[in-house]
């Protein structure tokens, strides 16, 4: 028994150290968003968030996504969202807000300056940033859609996070990939939004 009890001891003492090794290699990534991330009209397991990370982890990247999707959410709430996020350590945020506040024709320098802020309060924890923007349905004017489209576009040139144009890419307008509201996508719309930022979302692991 005695010449064991040395292998007992270095298991005991090398086990919560290797676990807790193994515990910080994983990439914490946290989607902060609206509708679209919470998964309106789908189960949790078929948004694209949790298609992301079984996703990522099949091809060989350990990490964990929290879904802080929240439907309804403007840009107005994403500060004080992410510093309640950050208390827990997070390595990548996927900021995906700002859709409400257009369809809603909220004034866009407000919203510019909520991202702004919520971009700043990231990367001063050390948090890597993938912005992903928004378009609007033609009815809203030209000149605001414009504005709009825009308003990531010079967020992320400014701020030198990585930019994704347009989540929806590929689902929006697209009535087989969105369920009957035309808005929200359906679990084939969540699978093709988790494989177009797939590249986005390696390159910054």
């Amino acid at each position: 028994m005695k010449k064991f009890l040395p292998l007992l001891v270095l298991v005991l003492v090398l086990g919560p150290l290797l676990s807790l090794a193994k515990n910080k290699d994983v990439t914490k990534i946290v989607v902060l968003g609206n509708s679209l991330s919470d998964g309106y009209g789908v189960s949790k397991e078929k948004t694209f968030p949790a298609l992301l990370e079984k996703q990522l982890r099949k091809r060989g990247h350990e990490v964990t996504i929290v879904n802080a999707g929240i439907s309804g959410s403007t840009t107005a709430s994403a500060v004080s969202r992410l510093k309640w996020l950050l208390r827990k350590k997070t390595d990548l945020l996927v900021l995906e807000l700002g859709g409400n506040d257009g369809l809603r024709g909220i004034q866009l320098t407000a919203s510019k300056t909520n991202l702004s802020r919520t971009i700043l309060l990231a990367q001063e924890k050390g948090v890597k940033v993938i912005l992903t923007g928004m378009k609007l349905p033609r009815n809203y004017g030209e000149k605001y859609r414009q504005q709009f489209e825009a308003m990531f576009r010079d967020l992320a040139k400014k701020h030198k996070v990585t930019y994704m144009p347009f989540l929806l890419k590929g689902v929006g307008g697209v009535p087989e990939l969105n369920l009957p509201d035309g808005i929200h996508p359906n679990e084939g719309g969540h699978q093709k939004i988790a494989d177009n930022l797939i590249p986005y979302i390696e390159k910054l692991l």
